[in-house]
């Protein structure tokens, strides 16, 4: 898709249950963009239903589309914003639309569970991509083809966009306007919706890491929930290994099938889980925090947060304390 189009036309897929709010975001971003006069592509958006006639929205009323998905061949991009829910089924014609958009050189986009949609109809195999962190493991389960990174608030495949939740969604639409129509007009775009241009930090800042159930074996669950209790304490793979009754070997294979990543990379989720926590609901100073939930100094909080959240301490703080706290 090249900049330098005059008009740009977004096809957003309306269908019975779709939210409205989902809905409207790609409006409210793109259109938002018609008033400026400095040469940039104009931007067209249709909203597109599924069938003809009516849809039932989530919130209780009817909307009707002036178009339908069989005016995906005119649009540059496709965008399915969200979707029903994880297990209601992708009607066959919405699928073949899309396909039929993808191969003709659309980009397409699937914002929140859209994604699942774009899963659905095979456009995602092999690719990089992102969604609502809560269904994440729904996800991998049901599309193995998929490399998903539920820590990004957006990926671009080139030919194939996907986000996150809501907020999301907005920052993916703001990424698409930049690559449309520049910087200036995507950051004019977002001052005057109240947004940050560009957020800092990913999804990994809202995902939730609860302990791990193992049905196989109850003394390694019984031994990381003692973890997440002591996350502060000294552990190595040694101690852990011992505490555990294992060799070093098998407990690191029992913990990767368990949590799905390394012993020590699991430790360090739960630290970070735990500084959250207190940085979310407390005033202690950060260098208490760091030293409480095992990072030992500062510094080393700050850099395992700027690496793994993109984010600083102070300013996570500031983001997402408690309200109450604050007043």
């Amino acid at each position: 898709m090249a900049v330098c189009e005059k008009i740009v036309t977004i096809a957003v897929a309306a269908y019975d249950g779709i939210n409205p709010f989902h809905l409207s975001i790609p409006s409210m971003v793109f259109e938002s963009s018609r008033d400026k006069d400095d040469g940039a592509p104009r931007l067209k958006v249709m909203i597109c239903g599924t069938r003809k006639g009516e849809i039932k929205t989530s919130m209780g009323f009817s909307i009707t589309p002036q178009h339908t998905i069989a005016d995906f061949s005119q649009a540059q991009i496709v965008i399915v914003p969200s979707w029903q829910n994880v297990e209601a089924a992708v009607p066959p014609p919405l699928i073949e639309a899309l396909k039929i958009a993808h191969q003709r050189g659309a980009k397409v986009v699937g914002l929140c569970l859209g994604t699942f949609v774009l899963a659905e109809a095979g456009l995602l195999d092999g690719k990089l991509a992102t969604t609502h962190w809560k269904w994440a493991d729904t996800f991998i389960q049901r599309y193995p083809a998929v490399r998903l990174d539920a820590a990004q608030l957006y990926i671009d495949q080139g030919d194939v966009v996907t986000s996150a939740g809501v907020a999301a969604a907005i920052d993916c639409c703001l990424h698409l306007l930049r690559q449309i129509c520049g910087a200036e007009v995507a950051n004019q775009v977002a001052r005057k919706m109240v947004v940050a241009p560009h957020r800092q930090g990913g999804q990994a800042q809202f995902i939730d890491k609860p302990l791990p159930v193992s049905r196989q074996d109850d003394r390694l669950s019984q031994l990381l929930q003692w973890i997440t209790l002591h996350p502060e304490l000294p552990h190595t793979i040694d101690s852990l290994a011992e505490k555990a009754m294992m060799s070093r070997r098998t407990f690191t294979r029992h913990i990767r099938q368990i949590t799905g990543t390394t012993v020590m990379q699991w430790l360090l989720d739960q630290r970070l889980a735990k500084a959250r926590r207190m940085l979310e609901s407390g005033s202690q100073p950060v260098e208490t925090i760091a030293v409480e939930s095992g990072f030992g100094s500062a510094t080393s909080l700050r850099q395992h947060f700027a690496k793994t959240l993109n984010i600083s301490p102070s300013l996570y703080r500031r983001q997402f304390r408690i309200k109450s706290l604050s007043q």
